[in-house]
């Protein structure tokens, strides 16, 4: 098999640290890995295959040569160097919102709509976290039944902001913990000037707000589902919660069908769905948690349920971990996409 020389810009923050582990895990046929971070970062090394390699500074030189470049590095990075990585005839797979809403950009969840990714003109964008794991858990049902609408509640791990968003976690939760004080400095977003605290709290926000009152990440979810799925009339209402959990994002999903369905035709199509794993035993207390999805590539779901007022009305919840199946995990999967159905140069 061919092997590729594969980059990972942002190599040293937890979605690149676990784009090179899924590398390894995964066995893709990387030739060669080159590690890439900003100057601060460079001249630290990460671990792949049982050896030390030197993370360098990401700079548009450094991508010649470089086949596939897998891009968690914010959108900022993205914008300067994805373009710069593309002309030097990588492909790159970008994990940043930089460009998830360009029409010439394919957006891609492999198991609802891999094939677009072959369209791509060497930029391919990796969905949001929240939106990944709710388009896999509802594409077998909106292929069967079609959705016409869909209400969605979120409860986002705080790795879901970074490295910095889980120390204040954990430091909150000791200081909570011994009967002191906690002075917040990340969450809900580091850049405004007010912060809560995330220890035994729960925040209504994740990311910015937007005029129309919904945050940036609630219009993510709204706009990138529309995209993956092909339907501008979806109707998609979501709420994006913090809550104290390290890794492992959850999600309460309403949906309300075009067509009828029966809760056999549900459970049999969410036990064949490509990376679904349907867990739902209410009497034995058996459904999704973060703790049992964390490090592991699935989406789960669980407390399928018709609802009581509408008569095509369906309750889901669906937890995935944020970093691999949200992140990290569906980035190479494109890759692995591409590499079997002749999507690199």
């Amino acid at each position: 098999m061919k092997e590729y020389t594969v980059a990972v810009v942002g190599a040293t923050g937890a979605v690149g640290q676990k784009m090179i582990e899924t590398l390894e895990v995964r066995r893709f046929p990387v030739g060669r890995l080159v590690p890439m971070a900003s100057a601060r970062s460079a001249g630290q090394t990460v671990e792949f295959r049982g050896r030390s390699v030197e993370v360098i500074e990401a700079r548009p030189e450094a991508f010649e040569g470089i086949d596939i470049a897998l891009f968690s590095a914010g959108a900022k990075v993205s914008r300067a160097l994805s373009p710069e990585a593309v002309r030097r005839g990588a492909v790159v797979i970008d994990n940043s919102s930089a460009f998830r809403m360009d029409p010439e950009v394919p957006l891609v969840v492999p198991e609802v709509n891999g094939e677009t990714a072959l369209s791509h003109k060497g930029l391919i964008a990796n969905p949001n976290c929240s939106t990944i794991q709710m388009v896999v858990a509802l594409k077998p049902l909106y292929d069967r039944f079609g959705i016409e609408r869909i209400v969605v509640s979120t409860y986002q791990a705080v790795s879901g902001a970074g490295g910095k968003a889980i120390e204040e976690l954990l430091d909150q939760t000791r200081a909570r913990l011994a009967g002191g004080a906690v002075s917040p400095s990340v969450l809900p977003v580091a850049s405004l000037p007010v912060h809560h605290p995330i220890a035994f709290n729960v925040l209504p926000q994740v990311d910015v707000f937007e005029d129309n009152g919904f945050t940036k990440e609630e219009m993510k979810m709204v706009n990138e589902t529309r995209k993956i799925l092909n339907d501008p009339e979806i109707a998609v209402t979501p709420t994006c919660v913090r809550v104290p959990v390290v890794t492992g994002h959850a999600e309460a999903v309403y949906v309300e069908t075009k067509r009828p369905f029966s809760l056999d035709d549900v459970y049999g199509l969410l036990r064949s769905a490509p990376g679904v794993a349907l867990v739902d035993d209410p009497a034995s207390q058996r459904y999704p948690m973060p703790l049992e999805a964390e490090g592991r590539p699935e989406v789960f779901v669980g407390r399928v349920r018709r609802d009581l007022t509408h008569p095509r009305g369906l309750n889901l919840w669906v937890v995935s971990d944020n970093l691999l199946k949200g992140a990290a995990y569906n980035a190479v999967q494109i890759a692995e996409l591409l590499v079997e159905r002749g999507g690199l140069p």
